[in-house]
């Protein structure tokens, strides 16, 4: 079992969400808005710092507006206003939720008109990985509410500020890849063939948490003679067997920021086909290492990794993942996505994933996954990379 790593500090100063309140504020007078309204859980953390695992309930809906000017507003459900009080916000309004009827939706459209006048414009996320947490019939309402003032997708710029990680976001995704790095890199000293799958899952996330993991909330899996084909299904009871090539794919916790990546091992032996494919994913990944620096863009980092794994496709390539890697900070997957079409420029204090995967053998799929942040100049590693060969587990 791995020592337990000495943690940076939990939660932020004052000053974290001033800053990234300012920053939202600072596109709200480019864009000519006089609020934001959020809904959703990571938006509702990084502007004001609450987080609960309460989220988990899907009765409750849950609002901050972000005027144009002050601190955030929270409109939430009475049950949430103690640990709201606690968070980067200058007023709380409440209701008792979960109400029959009229479920928070005057309370946030008097909100949003006293800082929203009739004929101006409201920031909201529209675009792709965002959401509205709330029934179809109160957005409605909401809309028929605030029918003078215009709604303005914000989608981009928002996902533009979160994607630049401040020093200590970066510290807590580095400190949880750290930990789990280490947990994978014992994993040779207890996986035995006989183990079965669901086993190997449970003491996996039992040696997590007793590493310093906050929570394993994501970790998928697979094992098969050979190799495997299916990267997002629960694990059953079939036992590891000699010749079984074996992938974990996990995204842990620690406070409130994910890690994400994944490790794959052969039990006994490997076929040739097997150890060639764990070497052309570490190749993928250094091409896209080499090249991942500001000014870039996700489609680089792309094409960089497909060259490597399929040289003789035609332009577009990849296979059907779709991506070959992500963001990655309070949620397990963010914006931008390592996709053909995605022009996003890179900066520097980016967290990413390189997530190549190739398909070998006749159908067996092989998956590889490393976070990096983006420097100055360059990128670093914040997992403990990879060997470029197929461990094997004897």
């Amino acid at each position: 079992m791995p020592d337990t790593l000495t943690p940076p500090a939990r939660g932020f100063a004052k000053s974290e969400f001033e800053q990234r309140c300012l920053a939202a504020q600072a596109v709200m007078a480019e864009m000519q808005l006089e609020a934001m309204v959020f809904a959703t859980e990571p938006e509702i953390r990084y502007f004001t710092g609450f987080m609960t695992p309460f989220w988990q309930s899907p009765t409750r809906p849950w609002f901050v507006v972000l005027p144009i000017h002050g601190h955030p507003v929270a409109v939430i459900p009475t049950i949430g206003v103690p640990l709201m009080e606690t968070c980067f916000v200058g007023d709380i309004k409440s209701w008792a939720s979960p109400a029959e009827t009229d479920d928070g939706i005057s309370l946030l459209a008097d909100v949003i008109c006293a800082h929203v006048p009739a004929s101006g414009r409201i920031g909201m996320l529209m675009g792709r990985e965002s959401a509205l947490r709330m029934p179809l019939a109160d957005i409605f309402a909401l809309k028929t509410l605030l029918a003078s003032r215009e709604w303005v997708d914000v989608t981009h710029q928002i996902q533009r500020i979160r994607m630049i990680k401040s020093p200590h976001e970066i510290q807590k995704i580095s400190h949880i890849c750290q930990v789990i790095s280490g947990v994978f890199a014992d994993i040779p000293s207890w996986v035995k063939p006989g183990l079965p799958l669901s086993a190997l899952f449970r003491e996996f996330k039992r040696r997590a948490l007793a590493a310093g993991a906050d929570d394993v909330s994501y970790l998928v899996g697979a094992a098969g003679s050979g190799g495997y084909h299916d990267i997002i299904a629960p694990p059953d009871d079939r036992p590891l067997a000699i010749g079984d090539v074996m992938m974990l794919d996990t995204g842990s916790v620690w406070d409130g920021y994910f890690c994400d990546f994944d490790r794959n091992f052969a039990l006994g032996n490997a076929s040739p086909a097997a150890k060639e494919a764990h070497q052309r994913l570490y190749d993928a990944t250094e091409a896209a290492m080499a090249i991942a620096r500001p000014g870039a863009t996700p489609a680089d980092l792309y094409h960089a990794m497909d060259q490597v794994l399929r040289p003789d496709a035609a332009a577009g390539g990849g296979d059907d993942v779709g991506r070959y890697g992500h963001g990655l900070g309070i949620q397990l997957t963010e914006a931008p996505s390592h996709t053909a079409w995605d022009k996003t420029e890179l900066a520097a204090d980016m967290v990413l994933t390189l997530e190549p995967s190739v398909i070998y053998d006749g159908g067996f799929l092989m998956v590889a996954e490393e976070n990096i942040r983006l420097t100055a100049d360059g990128a670093e590693w914040l997992t403990t990379r990879a060997s470029r060969d197929l461990p094997i587990i004897s």
